[in-house]
């Protein structure tokens, strides 16, 4: 993430729906990009079709909120998982199958907790609500602050002001609807290398 700070959230009861926007997001050179696990029986397998698929993406877990998902993202081979919320036992779950799990938070008390669960990398949810201004100003009364995804309610023009702002990532999910955002992304992810 260090060298594209920019993650794409899909959704899809069934992840190879998603054929074309990988396609898509593979050819304007994005690398990371989450698939949202549904409790579809056939997630797992499709997910994993995708990671054979698109070995330049860099695939991982959306909206991971139960044990269940957890066990599906590593058995579908994803990189990594993302959650909206800060749950302990999510989190030494992932770990012990050595899978890395992103927690969401939102308040000073969850990204305070977060650090003492060790989280290196934490996802600021739902961002849009709060404002680019509001991960800076934690810094003062909390101090050094874990890495930060910032998602939920971000469009393509919302990117340069959060990065500006200090996050390590923004992430951009329901907002890419329409050619007017996908040709704002590429232009995006050409101005970011």
């Amino acid at each position: 993430m260090h060298r594209q700070p920019l993650l794409a959230v899909l959704r899809a009861e069934q992840p190879l729906t998603l054929l074309h926007q990988l396609e898509r997001l593979d050819q304007i050179g994005l690398r990371h990009v989450e698939l949202a696990w549904t409790d579809h029986p056939h997630w797992t397998v499709q997910a994993a079709a995708l990671v054979e698929r698109f070995p330049r993406l860099s695939l991982g877990a959306a909206s991971v909120c139960s044990l269940e998902a957890v066990e599906a993202a590593r058995a579908a081979a994803l990189g990594y998982a993302v959650s909206p919320v800060l749950d302990a036992d999510l989190l030494q779950a992932a770990r012990a199958r050595g899978l890395a799990l992103v927690p969401g938070v939102f308040s000073p008390s969850e990204v305070q907790r977060a650090r003492r669960l060790g989280c290196p990398l934490v996802k600021l949810f739902p961002a849009a609500h709060l404002g680019p201004g509001y991960w800076p100003r934690l810094r003062g009364p909390l101090g050094s602050l874990p890495g930060c995804i910032a998602a939920g309610g971000l469009g393509v023009g919302d990117v340069g002001p959060w990065l500006a702002a200090g996050v390590d990532g923004v992430a951009l999910g329901g907002q890419l609807n329409g050619p007017e955002a996908w040709a704002g992304l590429a232009e995006l992810v050409n101005r970011l290398g």
